[in-house]
């Protein structure tokens, strides 16, 4: 099988009052095409640095990161939008959505900036139905709840089609139900031949993975499948 993403002897550290901190230390991963991985770790362990890297938000000190065909780690900063662009789809903890757009323009925004012009509008209300919004595409952000917002950039991240959706704890502000319902959503596109990777810290989510991998001050200290097996997602509890 391809690998999707690639990471040998990837190291992230920052100067620290004079001395140096490491948010990932020498990290090797392989991730297949169409792989659902789930991150786990807590706050501080490099789960989100390793996001961002895998995306070309942040840098590697060290090592080399390749992520869908493309040696992110060589390529020249004007290529890194194109990239990003094509590539990857981000879902953001903090939403990072438009405030002046409704839901449908945030979505169809992002899907007219990947090229998609055509149907993009359809695109949006489609993908924004999927995640239970159908009666809220019009509202702007200020009008949803947090967990609204998540799903809007969750429609955002998918409506792109880019082959690689990477995830920041998308169900943190989400009720248990909503939740259940946004994992149905990422697991179709893994079963649809994307590589999905989510970061988490609830280890009951990492249940419905093809892969977990365990994160703990910048190291990985586990790398394999779910303990006890892969379950479904109507099978979680938290």
């Amino acid at each position: 099988m391809t690998s999707a993403i690639s990471l040998r002897g990837v190291s992230r550290r920052y100067d620290v009052g004079g001395g140096e901190v490491y948010a990932l230390r020498n990290v090797d991963l392989q991730i297949d095409a169409g792989e659902f991985v789930v991150v786990l770790g807590p706050s501080g362990s490099g789960k989100t640095t390793l996001l961002n890297i895998i995306g070309a938000l942040d840098t590697a000190t060290d090592g080399t990161v390749e992520v869908g065909g493309h040696l992110v780690t060589a390529e020249h900063r004007r290529d890194l939008f194109r990239f990003r662009r094509d590539t990857v789809s981000f879902v953001f903890q903090s939403f990072n959505l438009f405030p002046t757009l409704t839901a449908l323009e945030n979505v169809q925004c992002a899907v007219e900036i990947a090229g998609r012009a055509r149907g993009a509008k359809e695109k949006a209300a489609a993908v924004l139905a999927e995640v239970g919004l159908a009666d809220r595409v019009h509202h702007y952000p200020t009008e949803l709840s947090g967990g609204e917002q998540q799903r809007v950039a969750i429609a955002r991240a998918l409506a792109t089609g880019n082959p690689i959706v990477v995830a920041d704890e998308p169900t943190g502000d989400l009720d248990f139900h909503t939740g259940v319902q946004v994992l149905e959503v990422l697991q179709r596109q893994a079963d649809a031949g994307h590589t999905v990777v989510v970061v988490t810290h609830n280890r009951e989510i990492s249940r419905i993975a093809d892969r977990v991998i365990e994160l703990s001050g910048g190291n990985v200290v586990r790398d394999g499948p779910p303990v006890g097996g892969k379950s479904a997602v109507a099978d979680l509890h938290w």
